[in-house]
């Protein structure tokens, strides 16, 4: 009836159209047919020809700081048929993935989603729905991403006090607890995996810190989910968040968040609406069901294929174990720091439980451009490797052997590159 209705409606449009263009005599008339023809012949941007080529990806390694390579499995539940954000059986697919989350995560916490967005989307809803403007925040900096989550939340208000240390360096639980002590901040963030210094943070006791002084804690876990252990529950970490492009090994395009009870408390009791519309837990814990209500309301169009595989990621990371993920991790950096060190090459971080098992950082060769190595690399060998980021701009080249890449095979084909770009890339006299 419904199908039958419309089709009327379109038929009655149609006519009053056609009518509306016919004279008096039923011919059209030429000042509407003049405006038709205007109309048809409006376009003067012609197809974009590089729009008529099919299109072309090259097979590279990705053996930089992500996102990593993506095995087969993934790529075909990536590929699989389109349904409804909204859909039965779509809810379905976000409910295994917030299982799968808190499963990584190691939380039994409710407030568990997927943000549809990299690991950035993720780093700004924990920051806008959490302070409010003029609210103290502290940031531990040792790389480029407490320099981020710095910036997020001066521009939306807060009042933010930075500790800084070099790229490679870690703050103690003393010097932390000093400066909560001094700034007392509603936030204090840190990142467990410093991609851009290859440095793993230390967590263990901070979050206590953080409960004694009534500060919340959250955690980067973006270059480190799968590769090194992280409890949340455990180790008391109110907020936490990854992305899905790393250890993972999905596609970038969807970020996984948590909130403890402490979290939620001071995210639904706020003063203010977040500055985001679309990171506004208030909604996205509806969307992702989590707010105990019966119906789940539209908010946004999520990424529905970027949730296929997020889910296929985190079933095969449930397959091996997180214990095995972390071990195989462990392994495979050891087995490179040992070739890396068999080339003459320093590592930037010299504690070796200091070093974010996912992704290597060595101390650029002396008399070498970095640049051009890695120009080299690529292009004899279809090899990413990175330089640094951010404060580390200079100091590191990084490699990156993490997920689907997390194989011995791959270091030794990394490590071969590096030798060949060594022995034939110009090196200073000086």
């Amino acid at each position: 009836m419904m199908q039958r209705a419309l089709f009327s409606r379109g038929a009655l449009l149609a006519q009053q159209t056609s009518a509306a263009l016919e004279g008096p005599l039923g011919a059209k008339s030429a000042p509407v047919l003049l405006r038709l023809d205007r109309s048809m012949s409006s376009v003067t941007i012609p197809p974009p020809a590089c729009m008529l080529r099919p299109l072309e990806v090259p097979l590279r390694y990705l053996f930089g700081p992500g996102p990593s390579n993506v095995p087969p499995r993934i790529l075909a539940a990536g590929s699989r048929p389109i349904i409804g954000h909204l859909h039965p059986e779509m809810y379905e697919i976000m409910n295994d993935i917030k299982k799968g989350i808190q499963y990584a995560f190691q939380t039994e916490n409710n407030m568990t989603i997927a943000m549809s967005g990299s690991g950035h989307a993720a780093m700004e809803c924990a920051v806008f729905n959490t302070v409010e403007p003029g609210e103290s925040v502290l940031i531990a900096i040792n790389g480029i991403w407490g320099e981020r989550v710095a910036e997020i939340a001066e521009r939306m208000g807060a009042n933010v006090h930075r500790m800084v240390k070099t790229p490679g360096r870690y703050f103690t639980n003393t010097e932390i607890e000093q400066a909560i002590k001094k700034h007392k901040p509603v936030l204090f963030f840190l990142a467990h995996g410093e991609s851009s210094a290859g440095l793993c943070h230390p967590v263990d006791g901070i979050g206590d810190i953080c409960r004694k002084h009534d500060c919340l804690f959250l955690v980067d876990t973006v270059a480190s989910l799968g590769a090194a252990p992280i409890f949340m529950d455990k180790q008391n970490i109110d907020i936490l968040y990854s992305g899905s492009q790393k250890a993972l090994n999905a596609p970038p395009g969807t970020a996984p968040i948590s909130f403890n009870d402490r979290a939620c408390h001071k995210m639904f009791n706020r003063k203010t609406k977040p500055v985001s519309y679309l990171f506004d837990m208030t909604h996205l814990s509806n969307y992702w069901g989590c707010d105990g209500k019966p119906a789940r309301v539209y908010h946004h169009t999520g990424p529905v294929s970027g949730f296929f595989a997020l889910r296929e990621s985190l079933a095969i990371l449930a397959e091996r174990g997180l214990e095995e993920s972390w071990k195989k991790h462990k392994e495979v950096a050891a087995y490179l720091y040992r070739g890396l060190e068999d080339l003459g090459l320093k590592l930037f971080v010299p504690e070796r439980d200091l070093r974010l098992p996912s992704v290597t950082t060595i101390a650029i060769p002396e008399g070498y451009d970095w640049r051009e190595m890695l120009t080299y690399i690529m292009k004899h060998h279809c090899i990413e490797m990175t330089g640094g980021l951010g404060p580390s701009i200079g100091m590191v080249m990084r490699i990156g052997l993490m997920g689907y890449n997390c194989e011995k095979t791959n270091a030794d084909m990394a490590l071969h590159a590096l030798a060949d770009a060594l022995k034939n890339c110009k090196k200073s006299k000086a």
